[in-house]
């Protein structure tokens, strides 16, 4: 359900494009008050202009995979989501002019910059940790908690909703509801022999593509705040709490490069196995991908106005996403810092003494290798940051 002036329509009048809001709380809840500012607004935008090349390709995997269909299929009839818009209509806050008025302009600019016509039903739920979704299977909803409201300073949370407005321009909430149900379903049945094995090898993909389709929303949000220091101070909060007088932006990003290129080949292998339960990727990530974006020129071509339509997406080749999304692993691969990757680089490039190799990965010792490193090229001299 959707308030009844929750409209396309309405959600555009008042602000001529501004995307910002009075920037005076009023209330005296001690929240941040930023000026308004221009935002630039990207009519008719498609979601592929912002969505990462992994996200495309692992959904791509996703709907591949055996079963899949089948499964989607079914629960799309079955899952409940008449019940869950009740539940939240009945234990949340909604989100309006009178109930949360500044997330309710924020939502409002979101789907104003991103173009999205009908503006998502937005709810408010109590609860400590700082998260929020977008779900919902014929029409999406967005959650946000109490701890993320409370966490996070005006823009910092702008960019939270321009995220989950991206989320919902790109069609992921459909797949997210259907993790959230199969999540809850491998549990009740994990007591049965084989029971959930057909159902955790979906919930695995779903996973992956999920945690894909996070860097999108990251980038999605990034067009909708248009302050690349509030996403990441954003990020830094969801990592360490409100303690930003005790962080720093520079030092952030560092961790991400450590965890990347530090350890061996065992080390690889834990952060996959760490990752594998996991909805989202890991914050230092987050960070170090969206600020790598947003200095390429592809964001830059964003900003100025060029960028894919809707309109062209019916005509859109799927051999060139698929190319896209090649090129990108290919270069991921060329340019990560980490063991494992560097090890694909090496036999892909038929390195010899591969023994040699397995041996100085697993046990950190590079041995003669250190030379060979390819340290000296150009994209593994810092995180990529100018």
């Amino acid at each position: 359900m959707t308030n009844g002036n929750h409209d396309g329509q309405d959600s555009h009048n008042g602000h001529d494009g501004t995307g910002g809001d009075s920037g005076s709380d009023g209330t005296g809840s001690g929240r941040e008050s930023v000026p308004s500012r221009q935002r630039r607004r990207f009519p008719g935008i498609s979601s592929r202009a912002y969505e990462h090349p992994a996200d495309r390709s692992a959904l791509v995997a996703l709907r591949k995979l055996s079963g899949f269909d089948t499964v989607f299929k079914a629960l799309s009839g079955l899952l409940p989501e008449r019940s869950l818009r009740l539940l939240f209509l009945s234990d949340s806050v909604r989100v309006s002019d009178a109930q949360f008025a500044h997330l309710n302009v924020m939502l409002r600019d979101a789907c104003y910059i991103l173009d999205l016509e009908k503006v998502p039903p937005m709810y408010v739920t109590q609860d400590p940790k700082p998260n929020a979704m977008c779900i919902g299977l014929d029409e999406p909803i967005i959650v946000v908690t109490t701890g993320l409201v409370e966490l996070l300073d005006e823009e910092e949370m702008r960019a939270v909703v321009g995220h989950e407005v991206g989320h919902a321009l790109s069609g992921h909430a459909v797949y997210r509801t259907i993790l959230l149900f199969l999540t809850n379903l491998a549990l009740k049945v994990a007591w049965i022999p084989l029971g959930n094995v057909a159902i955790m090898a979906i919930v695995t993909a779903l996973r992956e593509w999920f945690r894909k389709s996070e860097l999108s929303a990251d980038r999605a949000g990034l067009l909708v705040g248009q302050d690349l220091q509030a996403s990441m101070r954003g990020l830094m909060k969801i990592a360490g709490g409100n303690h930003l007088h005790e962080m720093n932006v520079d030092a952030f990003l560092e961790q991400a490069e450590e965890y990347e290129a530090g350890g061996d080949l065992r080390d690889s292998v834990l952060k996959i196995l760490n990752v594998l339960p996991r909805s989202h990727p890991f914050t230092t990530v987050r960070a170090a991908e969206l600020r790598k974006w947003a200095a390429t020129r592809d964001y830059q071509r964003i900003m100025d106005g060029h960028y894919p339509r809707r309109q062209e997406d019916k005509d859109t080749s799927v051999s060139d996403s698929f190319r896209q999304s090649a090129s990108s692993y290919a270069d991921t691969v060329r340019n990560s810092k980490d063991p494992l990757m560097k090890l694909v680089t090496d036999i892909a490039g038929g390195a010899g003494d591969l023994g040699g190799k397995l041996r100085g990965r697993f046990t950190g010792q590079g041995g003669g290798e250190s030379s060979e490193r390819p340290g000296g090229d150009g994209p593994s001299e810092g995180p990529g940051e100018k």
